[in-house]
């Protein structure tokens, strides 16, 4: 069906493209700023059509200098019309009504969101919309110099992306392979290192992996998640990608371990598809597998080591670490080093006491550390409570790559997903910040060790 729509497009743009060569939009034709005046002040469909694809086609032959010009024509002008706002604003102060209103909302809407659904009417036109965006938030830096330009993208992308066009797609050794090397390619939590890899993710009966599609974004995965299922709750990823492991019947399984959760398009930045993904995934799956009794995540704490290490060079750093028996330097080279010990090893070259003001340390980050705005520093903690789930559980070496370590000490963490209680989390998140946890997490964060450490 997308295909044909495509091609009628298509046919209609040939046609208007007979009209436009006729037409004195051959001056602009490489000129992309002439040309979005002319598709804007263009009535007929076919000749817009036209207009619009040729844009697009030069856009993607500009360089970066190039593009970052057409970023700054589209926030110079072609925002609102500011005259006819004041207008509309005078006119609704002498008369506050609904048609006033309605006048005032059309003419304070910047032109260039007009412009950009007018793009979106060629073939494959909100895929290349996608990039065009994802060029954008590239060009802007932070903080982003085209903040407005890309605030439209986000308004309407937030409209064509919503969970009512979202298909969800079962991820199998059988689904086509131009999907699944894409699946390879975005993953962004534990890289897929081949194709092996990949089949040992999502071939066996205790594997799962799901993804969101957009119909206009053919073959294009949106996000994806992989889930292992197991018995009891999983505490560490090595013996989940371990190629070595031994297989579970599905039917034993109790727990649905969700261990990697990735955003595929940079150009929908900032458009929430997970909150809904995770919900759908556990309903279908307690439709195949009803006895399923917890549903969680295996999630990486990305700043972690970062914050600790920030947080412990304050003034009284030293008096802080003797007090808990914490020489985070030398911890953190001996974790560098690999001392933590293999992912299948119960020996520990780290002392307990070691063990326990690090857990420690990061239960006060999880409870304690937050932005100014009243959120938790870590972003993981921010989407998955927000999503109404619970912080229920931090693992020591939980993740002993070189990545796990680099961010986080090889520690991991578990929230909990209870459908039952979903909404009533992500509530008390939404409306006060409250963090959902554990009672053991926050015994961990009241020990005396990370009393001290946190007492200057």
């Amino acid at each position: 069906m997308t295909s044909f729509f495509n091609d009628l497009l298509n046919s209609i743009a040939e046609r208007g493209r007979a009209l436009v060569e006729r037409g004195d939009v051959r001056a602009a034709n490489d000129d992309p700023v002439r040309l979005a005046e002319r598709l804007l002040s263009q009535s007929g469909e076919a000749s817009a059509l036209a207009i619009a694809d040729r844009l697009l086609d030069l856009y993607d032959r500009l360089d970066g200098p190039a593009r970052a010009a057409f970023f700054q024509a589209l926030a110079d002008r072609f925002g609102p019309d500011l005259a006819a706002v004041e207008t509309a604003i005078a006119r609704y102060a002498g008369n506050p009504s609904s048609a006033e209103a309605a006048r005032l909302h059309a003419v304070a809407e910047p032109r260039r969101q007009d412009l950009v659904r007018k793009l979106n009417r060629t073939a494959r036109g909100t895929e290349r919309l996608v990039r065009m965006r994802a060029d954008l938030l590239a060009a802007g830096g932070r903080p982003n110099a085209f903040s407005e330009v890309d605030a439209d993208f986000e308004h309407l992308f937030r409209s064509w992306f919503n969970r009512g066009f979202l298909v969800l797609q079962p991820i199998t050794w059988n689904t086509p392979a131009i999907i699944l090397e894409k699946i390879i390619a975005y993953e962004a939590v534990h890289e897929i290192c081949s194709w092996e890899d990949l089949r040992r993710r999502i071939e066996p009966a205790d594997r799962r992996c799901y993804a969101f599609f957009h119909p206009s974004l053919n073959d294009e995965p949106l996000i994806f998640v992989e889930v292992a299922l197991v018995r009891g709750m999983a505490d560490a990823v090595g013996p989940i990608l371990s190629a070595e492991r031994k297989q579970l019947d599905a039917a034993q399984a109790d727990t649905a371990i969700f261990y990697s959760i990735s955003n595929c398009q940079v150009g929908l930045k900032g458009i929430s598809f997970g909150n809904f993904l995770i919900k759908q995934v556990a309903r279908e799956l307690l439709k195949e597998l009803p006895h399923l009794k917890t549903f969680a995540t295996l999630s990486p704490i990305p700043g972690f080591r970062r914050w600790a290490e920030s947080a412990l060079q304050q003034e009284g750093a030293e008096s802080l670490a003797v007090a808990a028996h914490l020489d985070l330097s030398d911890f953190a080279a001996r974790v560098d080093a690999g001392e933590l010990g293999g992912a299948d090893t119960d020996e520990d070259a780290i002392a307990p006491n070691v063990r326990t003001a690090v857990s420690g340390l990061a239960a006060h980050y999880f409870l304690n550390a937050k932005h100014r705005s009243g959120q938790p520093l870590d972003p993981v903690q921010r989407f998955h409570l927000g999503n109404g789930a619970r912080l229920d559980r931090i693992n020591w070496r939980g993740d002993l790559s070189p990545r796990g370590c680099a961010q986080s000490f090889g520690l991991m963490v578990n929230y909990v997903y209870d459908l039952d209680r979903i909404e009533e989390n992500h509530e008390a998140y939404a409306q006060r910040w409250e963090i959902v946890a554990a009672p053991g997490i926050r015994q961990l964060a009241r020990q005396r060790s990370v009393q001290a450490l946190i007492a200057a």
